[in-house]
């Protein structure tokens, strides 16, 4: 288990901060769906993974090991981003922070909104947010790891 601390939260969003792009569109919503897979698939890891665009869903895979339930992860972490403009581990781990369950304290369904990690804010320089990208099939802390070492890698090569 990871230790909460205000500082561990502050680095949750100074990668929120660091990690935006230039620009999204289709073509790099698809690529950088394809990398995280590339990674999954080289690690051998049970991850399914999203990307959407003001509610498209642009991009959407499964390696083997996962489920369905992966699907309905995918769309309850994406609601807590998009409601919130927080990763959803940043969310989670907050709530942890205080203390309060997240569903009460946000005032949100828990059949709606998970603040488990893995849904990351895709934002784009200048406009702010605009999608997710999510991982769901690993332990909480290791969804989120994955999507930021994906976009950091991602980025560097658009760079």
């Amino acid at each position: 288990m990871t230790f909460i601390s205000q500082e561990f939260l502050d680095d949750l969003l100074a990668q929120e901060e660091r990690l935006q792009f230039p620009a999204f569109d289709n073509d790099t919503a698809i690529g950088l769906g394809l990398h995280l897979m590339e990674l999954g698939r080289a690690r051998g890891l049970p991850i399914t993974v999203d990307v959407r665009r003001a509610g498209q869903q642009l991009f959407h895979a499964a390696l083997p090991g996962t489920a369905a339930d992966n699907d309905q992860w995918v769309i309850r972490k994406n609601a807590v981003v998009m409601r919130f403009g927080h990763s959803s581990y940043y969310m989670g781990r907050r709530a942890a922070l205080k203390d309060v369950p997240f569903h009460e304290a946000m005032l949100v369904d828990p059949l709606a909104y998970a603040a488990h990690g893995g849904a990351f804010p895709i934002r784009v320089i200048g406009t702010g947010l605009v999608g997710t990208v999510t991982v769901s099939g690993l332990p909480q802390n290791e969804d989120h790891a994955l999507v930021v070492e994906a976009i950091e890698s991602f980025l560097a090569r658009q760079g």
